[in-house]
């Protein structure tokens, strides 16, 4: 149905109607955009939801139960949703509301135009109407005119005392007077024609065709509502999938959390690997009194220990302390310090954080290895080229990674030595015990809190000083410095060394020297990382050869 032929005469209602259609549209935009804005917020305060429980502990110390590694992929499971939240929001955006705002401009500019021409063509048909009218109210007032000087010319020529001259300007007045009836009688005509056509032309072509304009214009805006209305529910629809493999992830998660599986881990993070304590011997205190067969009285003592004798007091109170010592089922666990050899942890606490220290201290070794080979390669390229590079630069470098691998496998082989003691204990743990509780004494050496025994007394931790990385302490007996100390001959010179850092040399058979001293070599390192020197008052010992730079005389004399 055409607007033109049915509204021809509704051109201020059509004004009307085709402001509120776009006033509607920019209705509908706003709603779009604060939905849009629901969808921001919502995955906004979903993602600080996922934040605020995420731990923040690094991975290696997350627990590793499937209850909360479950709970962590349900965590990453809703990141993930909120994600598609934010899609659904910028598709609103896009798609909807940044295109009704666009559409709605164009509009109205459309809408001002169409309107516009409608107002000049009824500006021109009302243009055409005043002409008309201005010509037939000329016309009616030329016919009174000449009815006037028909009336005076009657009058005159039947007055017997006019004048002949009278007479004939009477005349010649009521010719005029017809003349310009006659005149704007087809002037009138003319104007009557033609406004009779431009008013059929204006309400037969040009209102009509205007009027299809605005109607086409308006049903493109109902069009355009249709299509974004679909596209507000595509924005959602299209990310139902992924929103389903999201919850279906976290059904899955939950599936996952297996119970049996946690306890295992449990046991395993915690087993201490101590044997539950023995029985507590029966002490028979009145086996001094005095009894006769006759006073009837039977006694209590199990016939095993009857058997057996008392036990010792001594011995006694010695295998009561040590059990104190186990019995942590429902007591609080004794606080004790960190030591740097784990001992003070259980043997297989013990054990595991050992290896792991290995495991680290290894990969460490073997950066710093590499990266000493990547040194030396260097070193090489600029003695073959010097243009390239001062090779003497390199060596500072190359010292302090020779140190540091002199440090990690010293780290290394005392771990491997704890490890190793570790994993004897526990093998032979069975026999020790069997053979404590026959001959009743205490393993000699020092005993931890958890009642893990470690033999070697020089084993006990003490806190490094912090100073450049130290070198492998010297594998040699210490009576072997003494003897060699106690040689009666003094070995030649053969060179001479600068300390590039100071050196406590607090063990026995080492040397003490302070950064930029000069020392005496008198015997060259043989591989093991150390140098014998002297200093200037006599005083001899090792020092570490990577702590030193070292020249060595040829053909010296001893001195």
């Amino acid at each position: 149905m055409s607007w033109g032929t049915e509204l021809w005469d509704q051109f201020e209602n059509l004004d009307k109607h085709t402001q509120w259609g776009i006033d509607f549209l920019e209705r509908y935009a706003k709603f779009v955009k604060e939905r849009l804005d629901i969808e921001q917020s919502y995955a906004k305060q979903l993602r600080n939801l996922v934040k605020k429980y995420c731990p923040k502990r690094p991975k290696d110390e997350e627990p590793r139960f499937t209850s909360c590694v479950s709970f962590y992929s349900i965590l990453g499971e809703l990141n993930d949703y909120a994600g598609q939240r934010e899609v659904v929001a910028e598709e609103m955006s896009h798609k909807v509301y940044n295109e009704l705002m666009r559409y709605s401009q164009e509009l109205k500019a459309e809408r001002k135009h169409h309107l516009q021409e409608g107002r000049k063509a009824q500006q021109f048909l009302d243009h055409c109407w005043k002409q008309m009218d201005n010509s037939k109210k000329k016309f009616e007032r030329e016919c009174r005119e000449a009815e006037k000087a028909q009336m005076t010319f009657d009058r005159l020529d039947n007055d017997i005392n006019a004048t002949k001259s009278e007479v004939e300007k009477a005349k010649a007045q009521l010719y005029m007077r017809t003349h310009m009836a006659d005149e704007s009688k087809n002037e009138y005509a003319a104007q009557l024609q033609n406004f009779n056509g431009e008013q059929w032309k204006h309400y037969n072509n040009s209102v009509p065709h205007i009027f299809k304009n605005i109607q086409d214009m308006d049903e493109r805006r109902t069009v355009k509502l249709g299509e974004t209305y679909q596209r507000f529910a595509e924005a959602e629809k299209r990310v139902i999938p992924i929103i389903s493999k999201c919850l279906d992830g976290m059904v899955s998660a939950a599936k996952a959390v297996d119970a049996r599986r946690d306890s295992s881990i449990v046991v395993e993070s915690f087993k201490s690997g101590f044997e539950p304590p023995g029985d507590f011997p029966f002490e028979d205190f009145s086996q001094h009194l005095s009894r006769t067969g006759s006073d009837g009285t039977i006694s209590n003592t199990p016939k095993s220990d009857r058997d057996l004798g008392p036990i010792p007091r001594s011995e006694a109170k010695h295998t009561i302390g040590r059990s104190k010592n186990k019995l942590w089922l429902f007591g609080k666990k004794p606080k004790v310090p960190s030591l740097e050899d784990f001992s003070h942890l259980p043997p297989e606490q013990r054990r595991k954080r050992l290896q792991q220290k290995l495991d680290e201290l290894n990969k460490e070794l073997q950066k710093e290895t590499d990266q000493r080979d990547a040194l030396n390669k260097m070193k090489d390229v600029y003695e073959k080229n010097p243009q390239m590079g001062d090779p003497n630069s390199l060596q500072p470098r190359i010292s302090e990674t020779n140190c540091n691998i002199q440090k990690l496998r010293s780290e290394i082989h005392k771990n491997e030595t704890w490890l190793s003691e570790v994993e004897g204990k526990q093998s032979s743990r069975g026999d020790r015990r069997h053979s404590a509780d026959n001959h009743h004494h205490t393993p000699h050496g020092r005993e931890s809190p958890e009642g893990s025994y470690t033999d070697d007394t020089s084993q006990e931790h003490h806190t490094p000083r912090h100073r450049p990385a130290q070198p492998t302490q010297p594998i040699h007996d210490p009576h072997e410095f003494d003897d060699e100390f106690d040689d009666d001959d003094p070995l030649p010179v053969i060179g001479h060394c600068k300390a590039l850092y100071s050196f406590d040399g607090q063990n026995e058979g080492t040397l003490t020297m302070a950064e930029d001293e000069v020392l005496y070599i008198i015997e060259e390192d043989k591989g093991d990382g150390w140098t014998r020197a002297r200093k200037q008052s006599g005083e001899e010992g090792y020092v570490p050869t990577s702590y030193v730079e070292i020249t060595i005389e040829k053909n010296s004399k001893g001195s």
